[in-house]
């Protein structure tokens, strides 16, 4: 894309940011190069690493200049290959910015540079006896940079919504090179459109987010954690439907007895009671009172008597609540030995029982010596397909098999107006699935925005949307 030769370019990248912060070395090329995805390789040219947000600008002026694609990376821990650099991009890495500051105890406000891990800013709002709410399994890894430019959900969303919901401001560096201080952390600002919620999601490609202002909340107090064994997938949103009828819940979430043996077996937390059912439900609450504990009691054993469940425990202590949800959090990692081809589906959460039958039927039908592990935030209505690859399957004819479902799947969100991306954004794996979700105008919608914000096209091409 660009005409530099590649002394030329470390030279120029080196002028902007020091030599000690570009790296051209095979180790981070393929390390910085990547996501969690595994379908495409890593061919990055360089790898930059700038620490104030007038480095990044500079970094994407050069880029005009010289026609250079830049690919963002955060913790690279996303699965749409919304951060894989696989024809030549210079890679933006955001780790250095990582600085927390402006604590604001009045307006529960923190200032963040993009590189800042979700776990560390999980841990300073402890500090201050406040709490970030959006959590989810690759927390200890993930950036708010990352975060925010996926709108990441996780585990909570039921209670406390996306990331969206938690951004009072941004800084953000446009593909024309400029920047950009969006909302100045206000709660109220009607003064016309909210450029925030272009960039949040926009997955890099109309510039990059270098710091954020993200408000706090209370901590929750007492959470509590139920594990209900349910037979039938019909009868898990009668649970759900039970228990938010009287409760207010922090997380509602669902995993098949095939999910649950694989996290079994690693033998690291025991089966939550001895029976064993073809679906569970985890619910998460507060129990700030004795009352609530009485009610919560009170539901489930209506749910016993209504044949909707078979068998259920109760957290006693932080630790056992913890164990709990490690049968669902560890589900995702206990199965990545099996090189799994993901889809991460939403549709409204009354539709969600015969959406996930049509899919789970003709995935079964199609590929019958597949192992099919579901699980998901189906308070939400956001669902996790995942397809196991036998070990005597190459993984080039096991994704080349796996393309083929993705169109029926994709056919069947259509049908219930969901989502081809519910949390993990569209990057390249989604990108050709995107009609079945947004109609033509708003595709030409969003290519009309991607042509003002980055008119030559420097910032992660070829993900989201072609110009």
């Amino acid at each position: 894309m660009t005409s530099l030769t590649q002394d030329a370019l470390i030279e120029q990248l080196t002028a902007i940011v020091g030599a000690d912060k570009v790296r051209t070395d095979d180790d981070s090329l393929q390390t910085f190069g990547k996501d969690w995805t595994k379908v495409y390789e890593p061919k990055p040219s360089a790898i930059v690493f700038p620490k104030t947000t007038e480095q990044v600008r500079d970094i994407v002026l050069l880029a005009n200049q010289h026609q250079l694609a830049l690919v963002p990376s955060g913790g690279r821990t996303g699965l749409s290959a919304g951060a894989v650099a696989a024809n030549g991009e210079v890679v933006v890495a955001f780790d250095y910015m990582n600085q927390i500051s402006d604590f604001n105890a009045v307006d529960r406000t923190v200032k963040c540079g993009a590189g800042v891990i979700t776990e560390q800013l999980q841990s300073f709002a402890e500090e201050q006896g406040l709490f970030y709410p959006v959590d989810f399994a690759s927390a200890g890894s993930s950036q708010l940079g990352g975060n925010i430019s996926t709108n990441a959900g996780g585990i909570k969303v039921i209670r406390w919504g996306m990331t969206r919901d938690w951004v009072a401001g941004l800084t953000v560096v446009t593909g024309q090179g400029e920047i950009l201080n969006l909302n100045k952390d206000l709660l109220k600002n009607n003064t016309g459109y909210d450029m925030r919620q272009l960039f949040i999601g926009g997955e890099g490609t109309l510039g990059f987010v270098t710091e954020a202002t993200m408000r706090l909340t209370r901590p929750p107090k007492n959470l509590t954690v139920l594990v209900l064994g349910v037979p039938e997938l019909d009868d898990v949103m009668k649970v759900l439907n039970q228990f938010q009828s009287q409760m207010d819940l922090t997380a509602f979430e669902f995993f098949s007895d095939k999910a649950l043996q694989k996290v079994l077996a690693r033998g690291d937390v025991p089966a939550p009671f001895e029976s064993s059912t073809d679906f569970y439900a985890l619910i998460e609450f507060e129990a700030l009172t004795e009352a609530e504990l009485d009610s919560a009691m009170t539901l489930f054993e209506q749910c016993l008597e209504q044949g909707w469940v078979a068998d259920g425990v109760i957290s006693q202590s932080e630790t056992q609540a913890a164990n709990l949800w490690r049968l669902r959090e560890d589900i995702s990692e206990t199965i990545s030995e099996w090189t799994p081809y993901k889809n991460d589906i939403s549709v409204v959460v009354s539709k969600v029982p015969p959406f996930l039958r049509d899919i789970d039927s003709v995935v079964s039908r199609e590929y019958p010596d597949f192992d099919i592990i579901w699980f998901g935030h189906i308070g939400d209505g956001n669902l996790h397909l995942n397809i196991l690859k036998p070990d005597d399957l190459a993984k080039e004819e096991f994704f080349e098999r796996c393309n083929k479902v993705s169109q029926w799947v994709f056919e069947i969100v259509a049908k219930y107006d969901g989502s081809v991306s519910a949390e993990h954004g569209v990057g390249l794996t989604k990108k050709p699935y995107l009609e079945y979700s947004r109609s033509a105008a708003e595709l030409a919608y969003m290519k009309a925005v991607k042509a003002v914000f980055d008119p030559n096209n420097v910032m992660n091409p070829g993900k989201l949307i072609d110009l």
